[in-house]
């Protein structure tokens, strides 16, 4: 994975977008700290399928009501009712 400042990134974008659509990701970077990562659109919907359920599957998926949790009910506290007049 290739390194780009963010200036350099941004100065010559269609450099940086034709090295990520043929070398794979590239790292942006902030004052010399990780900022970001530019991956071709077909990986980054790989990874997010294989990230996590969507909202969809979730809902309709049998375990994932059965597992669950929620906490017990009543520990919370009450504000006393204030009758107006």
């Amino acid at each position: 994975m290739d390194v780009w400042p963010v200036q350099d990134a941004k100065a010559r974008f269609s450099e940086f977008l034709d090295a990520c659509l043929t070398q794979g990701p590239q790292l942006v970077t902030r004052r010399g700290t990780e900022a970001a990562v530019l991956v071709p659109v077909d990986e980054w919907r790989r990874l997010q399928a294989a990230a996590r359920p969507s909202l969809k599957q979730l809902l309709l998926s049998d375990t994932a009501r059965a597992n669950l949790v929620l906490p017990d009910r009543g520990r919370a506290k009450r504000r006393p009712v204030i009758a107006f007049r």
